[in-house]
């Protein structure tokens, strides 16, 4: 009589790592050498992946293969079990043969979800075509309405231990950081401290969107319980000690304070990092936001209490006074949408840092000259990026990553030589405490965006553009910070392909994101696999650029184009 498996009794959250599993077709009927060369390239394969592709905390994704050429029926079922077992999330069949797709891969596939994301990643090659298979392969599952995409490389057409090329292992790269951004999220929570901020409906927490879009659960807790865990002192104080002694040594005279009231003050704002800290650590949160105003720190009905700026902040920076740390994507405001933004493009990139902004003041080009004009700056030529393209003056109260006040790479005592901590603007917060400020320097490239949700479609979108930061002339860059808070993060972003007039036009919010090293292949891949809308309306952007956009998906080629197949699919 067989009986049930009693689990162990534990209190400790187990590690949810994402599974690649790689495997190969192949026709039963081929050579015993054509075979070995199949099984070395799904080795070549995997360790391609596993050497590549991490964690926004470091860790390498887990990948997984099996030895087991997927002849035929008999074959799929022992591959389907072997990546059951090992809880594979993503499928990654790299062919080098012919082979026959419903009694092979369709046959594996039917074992797993149909949004199981899929790749096929094969060389141009001809002697046993592998790249014959993929065609046949996507054409089935694509008829069939499952999306699957394909990577059509490069890997030399002799040899038994075949290297792919630099160009085919990042495009397959690529898609497996769009894999882990989408799947490895599945089943993970974020935390919101307070409700629907300040009246903003592109903030809202769309709870039941997101978690059957994205499988992601939204954790709402109450701010009374930060301010009651903040008079019962819910931190250790040696750390809190610690924190504050690190901010000293870094900002210096940098944080303004006017007295020990002051400075209380800002030691509440660090406090608060700490219990936030530890509260989601406990429910193995992945993100975070928090309301702020009017509630908290603005309404005078109530008992102000200080700015979250500066914990925001470190939530969002790559370290703390601990050392290096990896990115908690943290929303000011309780933006959702905007952390939503926030933790797809840094799971995308690995862990790189997001920046929360403002969509706050457009300097058209024609703008931007007549100010510099009036101010007599010298050498204007016309062939500046400002000159000629215009930017947004990105600026928050909150939520600014430290590490923006540098360029990648950075040390942590360069970032943060270029941050200062003044007094919050009495006026709005009149709990007062400390913001966070700093200049981004010019040249960091990436992608801003922003997501979206829409009633009329029931759907998630993206707005999105590559795009670079800039500076100014001093002169010129003071008086623009001062036409809006100078007292902020200020980080002026020009996008490649929008004009400014289009950029002002078609923001779907007043806030927007932008992550550095995000490729517009890999956000592609992800906005396929998540079924999310991508809303690029820049009228000099064309439809497919070779090199940098992925191609698009048979799927979306037979059924009228990417968004009326993604309308379908949401069906």
């Amino acid at each position: 009589m067989s009986k049930s498996i009693r689990l162990a009794d534990t209190d400790k959250i187990a590690g949810r790592t994402m599974t690649f599993g790689v495997c190969a077709t192949c026709d039963p009927r081929i050579d015993p050498a054509s075979r070995s060369r199949a099984r070395n390239i799904i080795s070549m394969t995997a360790e391609v992946i596993a050497g590549a592709v991490k964690t926004p905390e470091g860790k390498p994704a887990r990948v997984v293969w099996s030895p087991v050429l997927i002849d035929g029926e008999r074959q799929a079922d022992i591959v389907a079990a072997q990546f059951r077992a090992a809880g594979v999330d993503a499928v990654v069949c790299a062919p080098d043969t012919w082979a026959f797709p419903q009694l092979g891969l369709m046959s594996l596939m039917s074992h797993f979800p149909k949004d199981m994301p899929l790749n096929l990643t094969c060389g141009n090659s001809g002697p046993r075509p592998g790249v014959v298979y993929t065609h046949a392969a996507s054409g089935a599952f694509s008829q069939s309405g499952r999306l699957v995409h394909i990577n059509v490389g490069t890997w030399p057409d002799t040899g038994s231990n075949p290297k792919m090329t630099d160009a085919t292992a990042a495009a397959l790269v690529d898609w497996c950081y769009a894999a882990l951004a989408c799947a490895g999220l599945k089943g993970r929570r974020v935390v919101i401290w307070g409700h629907d901020s300040m009246g903003m409906e592109t903030a809202l927490a769309h709870i039941i969107p997101t978690r059957n879009v994205f499988g992601i659960e939204i954790t709402r807790l109450d701010m009374k319980l930060l301010a009651d865990m903040l008079q019962k002192k819910s931190y250790k104080a040696a750390e809190l000690k610690a924190l504050r002694a690190w901010v000293d040594a870094r900002v210096g005279r940098r944080l303004e304070l006017r007295g020990k009231a002051d400075s209380e003050r800002f030691n509440q704002s660090l406090a608060m990092y700490l219990i936030i800290r530890d509260v989601m650590a406990d429910l193995n949160a992945v993100g975070g936001g928090f309301m702020s105003q009017l509630e908290w720190g603005s309404d005078r009905r109530g008992i102000p209490l200080p700015v979250a700026d500066a914990m925001e902040s470190l939530f969002n920076s790559t370290f703390d006074h601990t050392g290096r740390k990896a990115p908690l994507p943290y929303a000011t405001e309780a933006d959702v949408q905007g952390l939503l933004t926030m933790l797809f493009f840094t799971h995308l990139t690995g862990g790189n840092p997001p920046l929360f902004m403002d969509f706050r003041k457009v300097w058209e080009p024609w703008e931007i000259r007549d100010l510099a004009r009036k101010l007599g700056i010298p050498g204007l030529t016309g062939d500046s990026i400002w000159e000629r393209k215009g930017f947004v003056d990105g600026d928050n109260s909150g939520s600014a990553s430290f590490d923006w006040a540098a360029r990648p790479g950075a040390s942590i005592e360069e970032i943060m030589s270029g941050v200062s901590m003044p007094l919050a603007d009495a006026g709005y917060f009149p709990g007062l405490g400390n913001s966070v400020t700093f200049m981004t320097p010019a040249g960091i490239e990436g992608i801003a965006g922003r997501m979206a949700w829409s009633a009329a479609n029931g759907m998630f979108s993206l707005v999105w553009d590559e795009a670079a930061t800039l500076d100014l002339p001093p002169e010129l860059a003071q008086a623009v910070c001062g036409l809006t808070t100078p007292t902020w993060p200020h980080t002026f972003v020009t996008p490649k392909y929008a004009t400014m007039a289009e950029y002002k036009q078609y923001a779907p919010a007043n806030h927007f994101h932008m992550t550095w090293g995000l490729k517009p292949a890999r956000l592609q891949y992800w906005m396929d696999l998540a079924n999310v809308l991508s809303a690029t309306p820049w009228a000099a952007r064309p439809a497919f650029i070779e090199g940098v956009d992925r191609p698009s998906p048979l799927l979306y080629i037979i059924n009228g184009g990417e968004n009326a197949t993604k309308m379908m699919r949401r069906q």
